[in-house]
């Protein structure tokens, strides 16, 4: 297969994905809002940090207020990981390489950048518009995602695929749950317990993981339960250790994987190595940002390897700001 095919396809897959979650994100941060009691600490541009752009925000916005920053998360094209950008890179990927995906899969990645290219500004500006519309990003990106599962051959561009998917949802999964770690709560200990409950309880729904949690541990959301749920549990498709595992798997399929294998075990040992004794927020979130230099890392190993073996330093400039 050409570098060039493959990486497209792995970039499709992280642009889809990368969309997905965003919106999942979005909505997520919006129920945490609605669910702090007065008291506690949360603002908007807490979001811009998670995701790694406040830098960027800052060169073109002069205040970090919900308009604008839902206007950039959404509908700006100047942020390369906004919902429509990500869009509009995707279908620009999977039209390059039609003839190997099925035909339905274009037309609804088109369909998909369509429907975001009309109704992206009302979400950036409505509140209730913007959550009908999210929903629809996801639901959209569940299809696709079955839709290759189920229609195209599970060859070397499948697992391309399924690497570039895995990788930004183990990515994107960390992001989701370190949202908690920048809640600062009111010292009432009467209502902490309760609150606590509803934060983790929004997490879990963000990556349609509740149903999950209560079948596999617990009716009761507990902080310290969630987190190894989905950090550590093997079978939920959106845990982290899931995505490890089957990062793993599209590796050993493909041809000199050693060092990308290696950058992928190291992300293993850390999450391996997580100690929950005194796991403070400030804690997790300094271990998720680990996490996450973790995957750029697995990410670096397979750029140099499969897409510029050649010249390893070179990235093309849209590619390199959405890395």
């Amino acid at each position: 297969m050409l570098s060039r095919v493959a990486e497209n396809l792995y970039w499709m897959a992280r642009y889809l994905e990368r969309a997905e979650n965003t919106a999942r994100l979005i909505n997520t941060t919006t129920q945490v809002l609605l669910d702090l009691p007065k008291g506690a600490s949360f603002g908007w541009d807490i979001l811009l940090k998670v995701v790694g752009l406040d830098k960027l925000f800052d060169e073109h916005y002069t205040e970090a207020n919900e308009a604008n920053i839902m206007r950039f998360l959404i509908q700006d094209e100047r942020n390369p990981s906004s919902l429509v950008s990500c869009v509009r890179c995707a279908r620009e990927n999977s039209r390059t390489f039609r003839e190997i995906l099925p035909k339905e899969f274009w037309e609804r990645v088109n369909g998909l950048y369509l429907y975001m290219r009309e109704h992206a500004p009302a979400a950036a500006q409505n509140r209730a518009q913007r959550y009908e519309v999210l929903n629809q990003v996801v639901d959209r990106g569940q299809s696709l995602a079955g839709m290759l599962v189920g229609c195209m051959s599970h060859d070397l561009a499948y697992q391309f695929i399924e690497l570039g998917r895995n990788l930004e949802r183990a990515d994107m999964t960390s992001r989701i749950v370190d949202i908690n770690s920048a809640v600062l709560l009111p010292r009432d200990g009467g209502a902490l317990e309760p609150i606590q409950e509803r934060l983790w309880m929004s997490v879990l729904k963000a990556l349609s993981a509740y149903q999950m949690y209560r079948r596999h541990v617990d009716v009761h959301v507990r902080g310290t339960a969630v987190l190894s749920y989905l950090l550590l549990d093997p079978h939920f498709p959106r845990t982290v250790r899931h995505c490890l595992a089957k990062i793993d798997e599209c590796l050993s399929t493909l041809p000199d994987h050693a060092q990308a294998m290696r950058a992928a075990r190291r992300s293993w040992r850390r999450l391996a190595g997580l100690r929950w004794e005194g796991l403070t927020p400030a804690v997790l979130h300094e271990y998720l940002d680990q996490c996450q230099k973790d995957f750029g890392d697995i990410h670096a190993a397979v750029s140099a390897q499969y897409f510029y073996r050649e010249q390893p330093e070179t990235l093309p400039p849209t590619q390199q700001q959405a890395a």
